[in-house]
């Protein structure tokens, strides 16, 4: 299962370094998409031209695994192969971390397809359901790890993998504000390098969720899986040691 995060997050970084490359290694065109002042393309202006196949299939299957990767994190817990959620709201609050993925799942591939040379304010539209929904799917998730991580203070992975989402979430905000300000003041170069962190920072984000499943690797047989009270504290301690 950890497998599913890496092809995510390695098949969006390439995705990324593709558009990139192309643009510089072209001696950085001037797009129809972009602002006559505009001197650095967003992601989006070399997503709409001839690299737009790629864009559209690098974004779908990003999220494809990702969802997978979201998935198959409940579905670990759920059968004790990761630490298992104790309570309803642990549950309710894994569940809309799904949720929220499969909108940011829907704004990032409709955003890949109406693009943004033809389609301007669907694009928009899209691109802002891509980030909210991811963002809030992370909050979510956040939150359930923070009670995994109070109830389970012996398994270190929760605790790693809440503060590399908080540090997520808070870096997005304040860098999506920072964005959406930029294009609000027709800043449209500080846009473009801001929405390329944005996306780069995302990566580590996918990549995080390698972290997540990992564990479930030592827990394949029935006597390693999670079940309740001291033996699964015990059973932690074991995998903290090795």
């Amino acid at each position: 299962y950890w497998v599913f995060p890496v092809i995510s997050g390695l098949c969006w970084l390439g995705m990324l370094m593709g558009l990139l490359i192309h643009w510089t290694s072209t001696g950085k065109p001037h797009y129809p998409s972009m602002d006559a002042s505009q001197t650095i393309a967003y992601i989006s202006d070399v997503g709409a031209q001839s690299l737009k196949p790629l864009f559209i299939a690098g974004s779908c299957v990003t999220t494809v695994f990702l969802d997978l990767s979201f998935l198959s994190e409940r579905w670990l817990r759920h059968r004790g192969r990761l630490a298992r959620n104790q309570t309803l709201t642990e549950k309710v609050l894994s569940w809309l971390s799904m949720v929220f993925a499969l909108i940011g799942t829907a704004g990032l591939i409709l955003l890949s397809i109406f693009d943004t040379l033809r389609h301007p304010k669907l694009h928009d539209v899209f691109l802002l359901l891509f980030i909210a929904g991811y963002v809030i799917s992370a909050v979510f998730i956040c939150t359930e790890y923070q009670r995994l991580g109070i109830k389970y203070r012996e398994h270190r992975v929760l605790r790693a993998s809440f503060w590399i989402k908080l540090t997520f979430i808070l870096l997005e905000v304040v860098l999506a504000i920072a964005f959406g300000t930029c294009n609000f003041k027709d800043k449209y170069n500080a846009a473009a390098v801001l929405e390329w962190t944005i996306a780069f920072i995302f990566t580590f984000y996918v990549f995080s969720f390698f972290i997540d499943l990992l564990p479930a690797v030592k827990t394949k047989h029935v006597g390693r899986k999670f079940g309740g009270g001291g033996d699964e504290t015990q059973m932690q301690m074991e995998q903290n040691d090795e």
